[in-house]
This record gives C-alpha cells, sequence and structure tokens, in this order.
C-alpha cells in the first residue's frame, strides 16, 4: 500500500514551519524585499529552530533528520516568501552538502558545525560567465598546485549566500589538470579573492547572489574538497539533490499562488458578487491546485527515491521540471486573478510572479532536466 500521509513527526515539522513563515516572515520579507535586503534576523530564527541543520546527523551539530524534513520546510517557506527558502536551499544543499558528502574528518568538524547551526553560510561557485549550462565545456576558472598551496585564477556567477555578512567560505569548482575538475575551499577574505557588487535581480530580490573572482587566490593543499579530479562527479550528485529541494520550493510559490487567491476571490467583488463565484474563476483556481498537489506527488516520489538508496536522477529531473512549471503556471494565473492589484509588489503574488522564472532555469534548466530525462528512457545522447 503506497502512503503519503505524512508521519507524527514530519506534520509537526510542517505544521511548526508553516507557523513560523505566517507569523514571523509573512509580516516582513514584502519590505525587505523592496529594499533589495538580506534577511538576517529571519535567517538567525531558522538557524535557531534548527532548520539548517535538517538532513544532518547530530554528531556534526545538525537534528538528525533527513533530505525529505528539509523538502518539508522549503515547501512552507516558500508558500509565503521564495527570497527566505532558496536561502536556506542553497545554505544547505549547495553550502553544507559538499562538506558534508564529500569533506575530510577534520573540514567536517571545523566547518560544519556553524553551518548547521545557521550562525555562518557557505556557498558552491559552479556557474561560470560564459558557462551556463555547458559546465565543464564553460569552465575557466583553474587551480594549480604550487607545492602546499592551490593557486585558483577565474570567475563564477550567479553565486547564492556568497557575499553576506556570515558567509563562511565559498567551495569552487576549478580545472586542476587538463581533464580533471576539482573542488576547492576558498574563505571569504582570502587575498585575491573579489566578492562582486549584488546582482540587480528580477525575483528573489531578499536572496543573496553576486559574481566572484579569483586573482592568484593561494589556499592550503588540505583544502580539497574530496578526491582530487572527482569534482564533476560531486557536483553532479549535489545538483540532483538540489533539484528535489528546488521542487519542493516550487510547490511551495504554486500553493502559495493558491493561498492568495482564494483568499482575494472570496474578498474581491465584480459585477455584483464575489468573483469566486464565477465558474472561470473557480476553474483557474481548481488548475493551480491541481498543478500544486501533482507537483507535490512528484518531488515526494524522488525524495523517497534518495532516502531508499535507490537511483533517483530521473525522478529528480521530473520533480523539478514539473514543478518549476507548476510555479509558473500559478503565478501567472494568481497575477491575473488579482488583475491590476497582482502588478504591485505589495502583494505577494506580485513576489510570487517576479520569483517563479527563476525555478525555471536555476539549478539545471527546464531543457536539461528534458535531456536528463530522455537520457534515462535510453534515448540517444547527441
Amino acid at each position: 500500500m503506497i502512503d503519503f500521509t505524512l508521519t507524527d513527526e514530519q506534520e509537526e515539522l510542517r505544521s511548526t514551519v508553516e507557523r513560523f513563515a505566517r507569523e514571523s516572515v509573512a509580516p516582513v520579507i514584502g519590505d525587505l524585499y523592496e529594499r533589495g535586503e538580506f534577511p538576517y534576523e529571519i535567517v538567525a530564527a531558522m538557524g535557531k529552530m534548527g532548520l539548517f541543520g535538517l538532513p544532518f546527523p547530530e554528531e556534526h551539530g545538525g537534528m538528525g533528520g533527513d533530505y525529505f524534513a528539509l523538502c518539508l520546510a522549503l515547501e512552507e517557506l516558500a508558500r509565503v516568501d521564495s527570497s527566505v527558502a532558496v536561502t536556506l536551499e542553497a545554505g544547505v544543499s549547495l553550502g553544507a552538502m559538499p562538506i558534508y558528502r564529500f569533506g575530510t574528518e577534520e573540514q567536517k568538524a571545523r566547518l560544519l558545525p556553524s553551518l548547521l547551526s545557521g550562525e555562518r553560510l557557505a556557498a558552491f561557485g559552479l556557474t561560470e560567465p560564459g558557462g551556463g549550462s555547458d559546465v565543464p565545456g564553460g569552465m575557466r576558472t583553474t587551480a594549480r598546485l604550487d607545492g602546499d598551496h592551490w593557486v585558483i585564477n577565474g570567475s563564477k556567477s550567479f553565486i547564492t549566500n556568497s557575499g553576506t555578512d556570515i558567509t563562511s567560505f565559498v567551495t569552487v569548482t576549478a580545472y586542476s589538470g587538463e581533464r580533471e575538475i576539482s573542488t576547492i575551499i576558498v574563505p571569504n577574505g582570502t587575498p585575491g579573492f573579489t566578492v562582486g557588487k549584488k546582482y540587480s535581480k528580477v525575483g528573489w530580490s531578499a536572496s543573496d547572489t553576486h559574481e566572484l573572482s579569483f586573482d592568484d587566490v593561494r589556499v592550503p593543499a588540505e583544502n580539497l574538497v574530496g578526491e582530487r579530479g572527482r569534482g564533476y562527479a560531486q557536483f553532479l550528485r549535489i545538483l540532483d539533490e538540489g533539484r528535489i529541494a528546488i521542487a519542493a520550493l516550487s510547490v511551495g510559490l504554486a500553493q502559495g499562488c493558491v493561498d492568495e487567491c482564494l483568499r482575494y476571490v472570496r474578498e474581491r467583488a465584480a459585477f455584483g458578487k464575489e468573483i469566486g463565484r464565477y465558474q472561470a474563476i473557480q476553474f483557474k483556481v481548481a488548475d493551480m491546485e491541481v498543478r500544486a498537489h501533482t507537483a507535490r506527488l512528484a518531488y515526494y516520489a524522488a525524495a523517497a527515491k534518495l532516502l531508499a538508496g535507490e537511483p533517483f536522477k530521473k525522478e529528480a529531473a521530473i520533480a523539478k521540471l514539473v514543478a518549476s512549471n507548476a510555479a509558473m503556471d500559478n503565478a501567472r494565473d494568481a497575477t491575473q486573478i488579482f488583475g491590476g492589484y497582482g502588478f504591485m509588489n505589495e502583494y505577494a503574488v506580485g513576489r510570487f510572479y517576479r520569483d517563479a522564472k527563476i525555478l525555471e532555469v536555476g539549478e539545471g534548466t527546464s531543457e536539461v532536466q528534458r535531456m536528463l530525462i530522455a537520457r534515462a528512457l535510453g534515448l540517444p545522447n547527441g
């Protein structure tokens, strides 16, 4: 028998985060978003709740949960705001997870406790200005071993959580040989490592995103994460997991659109009655709920495969594709239902509309997801 019912513990987590998002995030995030300010107080509160440590064992300072617990938290946060949700998602899956998955015991002991408590953040430097989806082909950053130090040169773009006041380091992918990619820890403040000014973005305005540059940056040889030359395999694993998390975030945005519309259509009147009484509106909201529900099942299924230790690449790609499409479609429909008010930033659906599009791009575009699914079905590469 297949059962998608949450356990008591999972439901307690979900309801706790839902209440936090409604009571602590919703009242303040609009102003932060409009000013483009990073939500330091919210991040600190999430840290105290243990959200940054959800999928990590207690021995490293985590909460002893799993990846599905993280996804539940991301969904509930994104029902209110995606900037906050992506800060958590990137802090966990891109910041702490590479160290936990591939780092040495010394690296874990030194770096993980502050990351899992939310006191510090870390970033993952993968994308480059000329690279995009073609990561190996577009990568120009190099790391040369000079005695007992790596010397790094290059640049990275669109890196989340890389320039906050609490960012500790960035894990950088670089060519360490002619055909080998390695990942190396570069602490913030290292000479030659420059965090560029923050981007002016269409959405996710209260999250932190910067371009990074490396000019003869020297870091100790022991800052290598995992085995030399295994960087490509490492970031593929990290991205596969991250796609499930982004799917959960996308579901949250899609469901948030339903939440906002249900409130609005009961309050807004046109031509003598509540607009929620018109079948055209009812069908539109019903379609929105169907998208959110279907996308939720997709990420639940992908997370189940991950937790069972089974191959999950295809399921993660399906979940990310379906959920990001649902988020974009629901944001568009919610804006239409709200009419002119949907175009105003003071309403949540305005933020949702601005935030939705990046979900079809970040951590693998929709085209990349289709490519991965096709390959999993045995279709030829190229």
